[in-house]
């Protein structure tokens, strides 16, 4: 906003360029509420803030919320980065809206699963989907624990089994990997459908898209296991309920927060910058002990009960799978309509 002073010409130029040379500029930043926005304002933006002498408009909203906001300013865009989810990035990058990033010398620490296969995007953390299970409960009735996405099928857990909707992306990957192992996967979804209709859904309770009321299913002893976040998971067992996170023996499923720089954006350079910044070493570590998410830079150093937590180092992060975004956007809408059908009849 251009502001008016009444002063003679040149004082007037003269306070002008003064006022130009040191004008704060604003960033508008699209990310999720709660407490990732907590630890964003409190702990990790205002450094950026201060040295970039930048204001950060923080606009929250989940990945769907988001993108949504890119797909309605399309051409006069707001926003200037943005954290989606895995998924979401992929469709924001075949929309058109993520500018490439430039090259810098943090991308070399960066995990090159975390690169995304773009230019135009990348990995801040890595959240894995696999298996949680009640240690208490498993204990009790003598169960081994779980070891394979394969226990979603054990009859002995008839009602005791909670999947996520595949609106969810939990319960996609479960979807995903159950097509995978009955000889299908994101290209061919028909044997991890015809695999939940007949052996997975005869054990499920619910399927549940709220990390809330998993929460509260473990908590009440109603369930056994289900198909969760590695980050999900660490809340809960921060609470001090029993609960464990499981990589299955056939990979657990990387699902990456991604960041890009939106195109269009009036402080471009800012927007490289903070990009840069959220893949440092410190401020990566603190999204690790307050978010639970795996850096993505490798140079990142965790304490060893954090850390065996955490998707963190190079023999959780090699064995992780990876899915085909480019294959299941397209294809998404369908298979949510066949599985309301099928599956959650």
């Amino acid at each position: 906003m251009k502001k008016t002073a009444l002063l003679g010409g040149c004082l007037v130029i003269g306070l002008s360029l003064s006022a130009a040379s040191t004008a704060q500029q604003t960033l508008y930043f699209g990310a999720y509420g709660g407490s990732t926005e907590k630890l964003m304002k409190e702990k990790i933006l205002p450094p950026f803030e201060k040295a970039n002498n930048v204001t950060v408009v923080y606009v929250p909203g989940n990945s769907t919320t988001t993108l949504a906001k890119l797909q309605a300013q399309k051409g006069n865009q707001e926003l200037d980065v943005v954290f989606l989810d895995d998924g979401p990035m992929y469709q924001a990058v075949a929309l058109g809206f993520c500018d490439d990033i430039k090259d810098a010398a943090i991308f070399t620490d960066i995990y090159d699963i975390a690169k995304m296969g773009t230019t135009k995007a990348v990995g801040v953390g890595f959240v894995v989907t696999g298996l949680a299970y009640n240690k208490d409960m498993f204990s009790k009735k003598g169960w081994a624990t779980p070891t394979s996405w394969e226990e979603l099928t054990n009859s002995k857990l008839k009602g005791k089994v909670v999947v996520p909707p595949i609106t969810n992306t939990y319960g996609l990957h479960a979807l995903i990997m159950m097509a995978r192992l009955r000889g299908g996967g994101e290209k061919a979804i028909d044997p991890g459908i015809k695999s939940f209709v007949e052996e997975v859904g005869p054990n499920v309770l619910t399927y549940e898209p709220s990390s809330g009321k998993m929460s509260e299913l473990f908590q009440s002893n109603e369930i056994a296991l289900s198909v969760w976040g590695s980050g999900r998971v660490k809340s809960l067992a921060d609470t001090g309920f029993p609960v464990e996170f499981v990589y299955p023996k056939e990979g657990g499923i990387a699902l990456m927060i991604g960041t890009c720089p939106v195109v269009g954006s009036d402080v471009p350079d800012l927007a490289q910058k903070l990009i840069q910044y959220m893949l440092s070493a410190d401020v990566q570590t603190q999204i690790a002990e307050v978010k639970g998410w795996g850096p993505t830079n490798k140079k990142v150093v965790l304490g060893k009960e954090l850390g065996e937590k955490l998707p963190y180092g190079p023999q959780k992060i090699n064995n992780l799978i990876a899915v085909d975004w480019n294959a299941i956007n397209p294809s998404r809408s369908d298979w949510t309509k066949r599985w309301t059908r099928k599956v959650e009849r």
